[in-house]
């Protein structure tokens, strides 16, 4: 982009600078209520709902958490991601739980849908919450994850979501091939509306620990790595390719994750696709805003905004944020 200037004093750039009037008047990005969804961890009765890794944000139970719907149906928030944290005794070597019709996860969507019928609901689609090993694929004999074979269970968990009411089925597994075949399954059985939001640069990243804790996954983790499957945070143009290989085979939606340390690739995948692009932010960058905020570092609410602003700003259509339900509320005002 070529800047013709005649410099100072013709150009001053302070001038439209001014005063917050004009400020707002030439702004080049606004962040809306409609571009935040709000993801939610949802518990049985009988779970513990503190996450000591994620202060402010708690695991709600069914009842709880249409009480906290209820709180954010006047706040302009159009869609919330659902995430289950499933009981020890449920999980299992193949995730068996993740397509039975009466598991948390479909018993909660059921009750949305009866409750806030116009609410977009946004269910993740990978094994890690039922997993014994907390991958989110499935390990074969030779101790890997099993890619084909993952795709399998996935395509399972998906039209057992979709059968329940799920509006958004969302992979996050980063398996290869699973967006086409679960868009083969979901129109083979007439699940033609149901929409595909694919986490396609999904990043092996070190900001998904608090999301684990609060999933209850880590102690199944342990130490091992998710590197074969999710991609390497020094790649750039893999990102690009494997966004682009989800559109073609049927995605929806596609999504950067993290947000904030990977701007670049939210700009990268807006500028070579026309569909919406989301971006996460993930726990752990909320964690470090809520904790610096808490010790006095910085001020909360303006680098909240800040942080957002920017992810809007690298072109994300839709941002996951815990903050969502809170920042609709300073929109609202």
């Amino acid at each position: 982009m070529y800047f013709n200037t005649r410099g100072f004093p013709y150009h001053r750039g302070r001038r439209t600078r001014a005063n917050n009037s004009f400020r707002e008047l030439v702004a080049e990005t606004q962040l809306s209520v409609d571009d935040l969804v709000m993801p939610y961890f949802i518990r049985e009765n009988n779970d513990n709902p503190i996450i000591k890794t994620m202060n402010g944000i708690k695991r709600f139970s069914e009842d709880e958490l249409i009480i906290e719907l209820e709180k954010i149906s006047n706040s302009g928030i159009k869609a919330v991601a659902i995430f289950p944290k499933i009981a020890d005794e449920k999980k299992s070597e193949y995730a068996e739980e993740s397509y039975n019709n009466n598991n948390l996860a479909c018993r909660v969507l059921k009750r949305i849908n009866k409750n806030f019928p116009k609410l977009i609901t946004i269910c993740d689609i990978a094994l890690d919450a039922y997993t014994l090993s907390g991958h989110d694929g499935l390990i074969n004999s030779k101790n890997e994850i099993d890619n084909d074979l993952t795709i399998e269970v996935l395509t399972k968990m998906s039209l057992n979501f979709a059968r329940n009411g799920c509006k958004v089925i969302a992979p996050s597994d980063m398996m290869d091939g699973r967006v086409k075949i679960i868009r083969e399954k979901l129109e083979d059985k007439n699940h033609k509306d149901v929409c595909i939001l694919s986490y396609s640069s999904k990043f092996c990243s070190n900001f998904y620990s608090p999301f684990r804790d609060a999933l209850g996954s880590k102690k199944n983790f342990g130490n091992s790595n998710k590197k074969t499957y999710q991609i390497d945070y020094r790649n750039r143009n893999e990102a690009l390719k494997e966004s682009l290989e989800d559109i073609n085979e049927g995605a929806d939606i596609v999504m950067v994750k993290p947000a904030g340390y990977y701007l670049d690739i939210i700009r990268d995948l807006k500028n070579h696709c026309i569909i919406p692009v989301a971006a996460y932010q993930v726990s752990g960058e909320y964690s470090i805003i809520k904790n610096a905020s808490d010790k006095k570092i910085i001020d909360y609410k303006d680098t909240v905004l800040e942080s957002l602003y920017c992810i809007k700003r690298s072109g994300a259509d839709l941002i996951f944020s815990y903050f969502s339900a809170e920042v609709a509320e300073w929109i609202n005002k």
